[in-house]
């Protein structure tokens, strides 16, 4: 490592607590996304929150609990807000200790370098490099344009941080003001559900909509991960990856050899993600790996990128559609459980690429008081429209697939209520008829 670099990292370097001392009364503090929240600087936040007012927090998907949160629980000094709800957010925002931003995912950075002032920024990084760089490992997203538009940005270096490929990656030591050693600590690990019957029934009607070749996108959960398990054992071959997130089945999937990217037209024979979750197996996996590729989520996002490749597949999970073919993902009601994430954009995306397709797979019920159809005539009051109607192609629960592109409303309503389960089917077709959406004469 250049001499010079040195210097520099021991004259940047300071505790964990001096860098907390830099957070004013009133300011934004960026902890950035993922596996790059700090967790060092935020338990030394913590420890003197009681003497801020009016700070505000911004993260995203955050893996560990949040210590400055914690150790403020009625909000009387500061407040979390979160672009994507990770399972520890949706549970504060239960407790009022989190409050959702709205974005498309692919808008990130430029929202960041347009619209958004960040006075304190604090991303995890992998130590610095012989070059002076600091690597944000599998948590790319929009850091680089965070470390653009921070006042004061203070890197939290940590060994165990996977060192990744790409663009846009990493932050140069002239750019940090700061540098806190977190040491080596154990990576946040996401464990995906074990796909039960109706996700592997879905998958069994998805795999072969894919052919060889394809440019595959899964999202989070295991429904859209079951379909890229059994892909692992069918005949098929030569897929690429071009994704938002990359996760464990992605892993299983290239050792299997189905996966080459010999088709893709961008970073061809590379797999193409922003940001990772999973177990340390996948960690190990990203790290140094130059079968990988990680760019900002701008460039892995944005419909104009998606499309450049052939075939590009989409798979993605809802939480409840109407017979119009509107497709809520993200809310519960008032009750925000994820966010919009990419899931519009790779819908449009795919859609717009040659022979593409995409997927909106949820299971035919679920079980709350009782159990409940979870496709529905009109969606429940206050609940968040993920991707419109003009936007849905394919829909699929474990009774079948439909394609929505083309239909009318009536044929909309028809197809859907012939994949809702049984026991609510006469149920959907009173009320399709009720609200005018099936014609008495023709349909």
């Amino acid at each position: 490592m250049a001499t010079s670099y040195l210097g520099e990292l021991k004259r940047k370097q300071i505790s964990a607590d001096e860098a907390a001392a830099h957070v004013k009364s009133g300011d934004w503090v960026e902890y950035g996304f993922g596996l790059g929240q700090p967790d060092l600087f935020d338990r030394a936040l913590a420890a003197r929150v009681a003497t801020l007012d009016r700070v505000k927090i911004r993260g995203c998907l955050a893996m560990r609990p949040r210590a400055a949160v914690e150790a403020d629980p009625d909000e009387r000094h500061l407040t979390y807000l979160s672009w994507y709800f990770s399972g520890l957010e949706r549970k504060m925002h239960d407790r009022g200790l989190a409050h959702h931003i709205p974005m498309n995912f692919g808008e990130a950075p430029d929202n960041y370098r347009r619209f958004i002032d960040v006075d304190l920024a604090v991303l995890k990084t992998a130590p610095m490099d012989e070059h002076g760089f600091f690597n944000f490992g599998p948590s790319v997203t929009y850091h680089k344009a965070i470390s653009e538009k921070a006042k004061t940005l203070v890197v939290e270096t940590d060994a165990s941080v996977p060192y990744v490929f790409g663009i846009e990656n990493a932050v140069h030591i002239d750019d940090v003001e700061y540098v806190l050693d977190a040491g080596a600590s154990a990576m946040p690990e996401l464990k995906n559900p074990a796909a039960n019957a109706v996700d592997q029934k879905v998958a069994e009607l998805i795999a072969p909509e894919i052919p060889s070749g394809a440019c595959v996108q899964i999202g989070i959960g295991a429904m859209p991960n079951a379909v890229c398990e059994l892909l692992a054992t069918a005949p098929i071959k030569d897929l690429g990856i071009h994704t938002e997130m990359f996760v464990d089945s992605l892993v299983s999937l290239f050792e299997a050899g189905k996966v080459t990217g010999a088709h893709k037209a961008t970073n061809r024979y590379q797999m193409t993600y922003t940001f990772a979750a999973g177990s340390k197996h996948m960690y190990d996996f990203l790290d140094r790996n130059a079968a990988c590729f990680a760019g900002p989520v701008d460039y892995t996002n944005l419909p104009n990128h998606i499309m450049q490749n052939d075939r590009v597949i989409s798979i993605c999970n809802a939480a409840q559609i109407d017979l119009s073919g509107q497709a809520c993902s993200e809310s519960a009601g008032v009750r925000q459980i994820s966010g919009t994430g990419g899931q519009l954009q790779f819908v449009r995306g795919a859609y717009a690429s040659r022979e593409g397709k995409s997927f909106i797979c949820l299971a035919s019920t679920y079980e709350r008081d009782a159990r409940a159809s979870r496709i529905v005539a009109r969606i429940d009051d206050c609940n968040i429209v993920t991707t419109p109607r003009t936007d849905v192609m394919y829909v699929v629960t474990e009774y079948g697939m439909v394609n929505l592109k083309g239909k009318s409303v009536p044929e909309r309503a028809r197809a859907l209520i012939s994949i809702a389960h049984p026991d609510f089917r006469e149920e959907l077709e009173r009320q399709a008829r009720e609200y005018r959406l099936i014609s008495r004469a023709v349909f």
